[in-house]
């Protein structure tokens, strides 16, 4: 055999062979491999997406932090003014009860001299009449008077 002869044999079947891989094996290849190509860009695509989604959520969750820092130092300052407001009130009863306190106690040490001094009053005016009565009992006599009068001074 010549070796024109034998290629062109072996290019037939050659030719058959691209043919059939052409026609029945090369497009469920390339059919998988679009395939394969549209899912790596749906999955690219889906990841970008998501990254935004992502970068979106973020932004939002520092928003509603700050908006939360500010709304709770809002409510810090409004408690302690609350607490200040509610310790002031307290100062201002307190002291109010401490001047009614005060006031009773004047009034009661006031009532109780009042009292001391109606019984110092009888008392003296008990004494004033025993010494009237001794001295009406006796004669009258400066000397004698002098003492029953000493007498009375020092039980005052």
């Amino acid at each position: 055999m010549n070796i024109n002869a034998s290629l062109f044999i072996q290019w037939i079947p050659f030719a058959i062979l691209v043919f059939v891989t052409m026609k029945f094996i090369w497009p469920p290849i390339v059919k998988a491999l679009d395939e394969r190509a549209d899912k790596i860009r749906t999955g690219l695509a889906a990841a970008d997406q998501a990254k935004a989604e992502l970068a979106n959520a973020n932004k939002k969750v520092d928003e509603q932090l700050a908006q939360t820092r500010n709304e709770t130092t809002k409510l810090l300052s409004d408690a302690e003014k609350r607490g200040a407001a509610i310790v002031d009130e307290a100062k201002k009863r307190a002291e109010d009860e401490g001047a009614k306190i005060i006031a009773a106690a004047k009034a009661e040490a006031e009532q109780q001299s009042v009292r001391a001094r109606e019984a110092l009053r009888e008392q003296v005016a008990a004494l004033a009449v025993k010494g009237a009565e001794q001295i009406l009992q006796r004669e009258v006599n400066a000397s004698v008077h002098a003492e029953l009068l000493n007498r009375l001074k020092t039980e005052l």
